[in-house]
């Protein structure tokens, strides 16, 4: 079998900004939901078999405690923070298995069920939908794989490699050192993505970098000054590290089984009706008759 791990939030996202407004009867924003919910109906029309959905119940997870100017909810559209609970009840009413992450982040949740699935000697294949850069860390060979839905685009292994210049288990290290805007930690100052690509192919994670410049092995330009900055910075580094790695214990499921798409709740109805998405009862009918 395969499965299919969809970052739910990313989603989200996604189809608030691409979607013109839904606004039902009693004023609740939804075509973002409506997307999603679509969206998730059409992996199961494509064949998908095992599905399981990571969201972010809230935007802030233990990650705001380690450092102080990690991303928050604060300029997050009230429209859109909304539909975070109303999305888990939607696609849970319409059979699909929800990782919905509190103290955790949805990043954590599609790693951590990835870390389940690879695993059991059933599963083919694991297969991440997400274009978040972060997950690059949880490929491995190509048993597990990440997949940008929008672009077709599949990364395995080499892949990351390819896009990045390092391999997944470097890829905490690489945005530690040249950071990341969109997660609210900056990296340290003079490291990029060449640079930190570079020392880190040679080296693999931070501790290994020599802390004598004279000793690299490696030629990067203004390589005296970044070593320099990573000797003063070298405990912010391993902060910024912590922060990028994607905990893969944390609490999602313990089976693949519990992953199977076996049709609608009795609930999803009522719920298709509030959202006006009641032609999503027929598809979904469709899709279990097609089982």
């Amino acid at each position: 079998m395969r499965v299919h791990l969809v970052d739910g939030t990313y989603e989200l996202f996604r189809h608030h900004f691409a979607l013109p407004s839904h606004v039902t009867a009693e004023g609740l924003e939804v075509a973002a939901t409506r997307g999603v919910l679509s969206s998730m109906i059409g992996m199961i029309e494509e064949g998908a078999t095992h599905l399981g959905i990571a969201t972010d119940r809230t935007v802030e997870s233990f990650r705001n405690d380690l450092y102080e100017g990690y991303k928050t909810g604060e300029e997050l559209d009230p429209e859109l923070g909304d539909q975070f609970p109303l999305l888990d009840d939607v696609l849970r009413a319409a059979g699909f298995t929800v990782f919905s992450m509190i103290e955790h982040e949805a990043d954590d949740g599609l790693g951590a069920a990835a870390a389940v699935a690879a695993a059991d000697h059933r599963v083919e294949q694991v297969i991440i939908c997400t274009p978040d850069k972060d997950l690059g860390q949880c490929v491995v060979d190509d048993r597990v794989v990440q997949l940008d839905r929008r672009k077709g685009l599949l990364i395995d292994r080499q892949g990351v490699i390819d896009k990045f210049g390092v391999p997944p288990e470097s890829i905490p290290d690489y945005l530690a050192l040249m950071g990341d805007t969109s997660d609210g930690f900056p990296g340290l100052p003079g490291w990029g993505a060449r640079s930190a690509s570079a020392v880190l192919a040679r080296y693999g994670h931070i501790e290994n970098i020599p802390s004598d410049v004279a000793d690299w092995d490696v030629q990067v330009r203004g390589a005296a000054r970044l070593s320099a900055t990573l000797n003063e910075q070298m405990e912010l580094a391993l902060l910024f590290r912590r922060i990028a790695t994607i905990v893969t214990d944390a609490p999602t499921m313990t089976s693949v089984d519990e992953l199977r798409w076996s049709g609608p709740t009795p609930e999803f109805a009522a719920l298709a009706a509030r959202i006006d998405a009641t032609r999503m009862i027929e598809r979904l009918e469709r899709a279990m008759a097609a089982r």
